[in-house]
């Protein structure tokens, strides 16, 4: 079986791809994650899922390297990862009753040929009317400060919800399964199949 290399340093995105019970490496790839004057969300984290899958190549010169990057966007603006728990309550604040679409890039490259191919995958999650109150609690208790959206929709953060739209919660989360299962059968990895 090749080498499959995750190229993120998240623990999310590891143990998500840990579902799949495939033996897989991570490593941390070094890019340069600002956006590009005017360049939309879903353009932003498809570019940035292919960066970091091609920035392992020279490391993993035979391998399938997954590259995943996610941005949130609400209101027409994009929304980081607050760092602080001020910022992460203001941002919170700022999506109470909107709708918060994540759009997740997902790159699949074989390094040994160059190849790649990449998706963007989107997710809409509905907020509920907040106060700056609920948003403080909210952000005491699950301490989102390195999540895009200020959110842990795998904890606490479901109490913020309304309703959720997308094809794989997965996605939500950082790594859209359901697509990354149909993009590494060609390359021969399958969770399915007997090895």
């Amino acid at each position: 079986m090749r080498r499959l290399i995750l190229a993120s340093s998240s623990p999310y995105r590891r143990n998500i791809l840990d579902k799949l019970r495939l033996p897989f490496e991570s490593a941390s790839p070094h890019i340069n994650e600002e956006a590009f004057p005017g360049e939309s969300a879903p353009d932003l984290a498809s570019r940035l899922a292919t960066e970091k899958a091609r920035a392992l190549c020279g490391q993993y010169p035979d391998a399938i390297i997954i590259g995943s990057d996610q941005v949130a966007e609400c209101r027409g603006r994009q929304l980081g990862k607050p760092g602080s728990q001020e910022k992460a309550i203001k941002q919170l604040l700022f999506c109470a009753g909107h709708t918060v679409t994540f759009h997740t890039g997902l790159c699949v490259m074989d390094s040994s040929q160059g190849t790649h191919t990449t998706i963007c995958e989107p997710f809409r999650v509905h907020f509920r009317p907040l106060d700056a109150a609920a948003a403080s609690r909210y952000v005491e208790l699950d301490q989102p400060l390195d999540c895009a959206g200020s959110f842990k929709a795998e904890g606490l953060g479901i109490a913020l919800f309304e309703k959720m739209e997308g094809n794989d919660i997965n996605t939500l989360i950082g790594l859209p399964l359901i697509r990354l299962i149909e993009l590494l059968k060609p390359h021969g990895l399958d969770p399915l199949q007997r090895k």
